[in-house]
């Protein structure tokens, strides 16, 4: 088994671990009991407006508590809708660089690694996206795209039903947790 295999089995490990556990430290700087509100909405099974609490959520995720480190956030994303994931990458290194403390940072940079399918790069990132704000619903979800992307859907379904537990609204990762049952259905998880 590889260095990254491993990085990966590692990472899936935490993930389950973090979603074991009674979930606190959010991401640094952020209001944690604004968050902690926040995620309280997130889980009300009746919760019809939980996309405006998820863009709250992603707002407190995004402030790091510095316009210079809001300022190369906000630079990495153009970048990466830009298209040039290579100049995303330039700042969110500055950003992670100066505010090794800012999740969301990580976060942001580990998706511009997976466009560029830096596979292990990514994971890296994800990993202290997970280890500053255990409760990441995108860095959990990222990490359960990279597991497809490198053929492990048992993987794969461990982390989508992770990010699940932390926001069960979203479609898309029951739609995926679905697609991938049926794909390992006899497969021992």
């Amino acid at each position: 088994m590889g260095v990254c295999a491993k990085k990966i089995i590692r990472v899936v490990a935490a993930v389950v671990l973090i979603t074991a556990q009674p979930i606190v430290a959010p991401a640094a700087r952020a209001d944690i009991s604004e968050l902690d509100e926040l995620f309280q909405e997130l889980q009300d099974p009746a919760g019809d407006d939980w996309e405006a609490v998820e863009k709250r959520i992603w707002k407190v995720w995004s402030q790091s508590g510095s316009d210079a480190m809001d300022l190369l956030l906000e630079r990495g994303r153009q970048a990466i809708r830009a298209g040039d994931l290579d100049k995303a990458v330039e700042h969110l290194t500055a950003l992670t660089d100066h505010a090794p403390d800012f999740a969301e940072g990580w976060n942001v940079r580990a998706t511009a690694f997976f466009m560029l399918e830096e596979y292990a790069l990514a994971v890296a990132d994800i990993e202290q996206v997970l280890a500053l704000n255990p409760r990441h619903f995108g860095a959990i979800s990222g990490l359960a795209m990279i597991f497809e992307a490198v053929n492990q859907p048992e993987n794969a379904l461990k982390a989508y039903r992770a990010a699940l537990a932390v926001h069960p609204h979203r479609a898309d990762i029951q739609e995926a947790i679905e697609r991938l049952e049926q794909a390992t259905d006899g497969i021992s998880l």
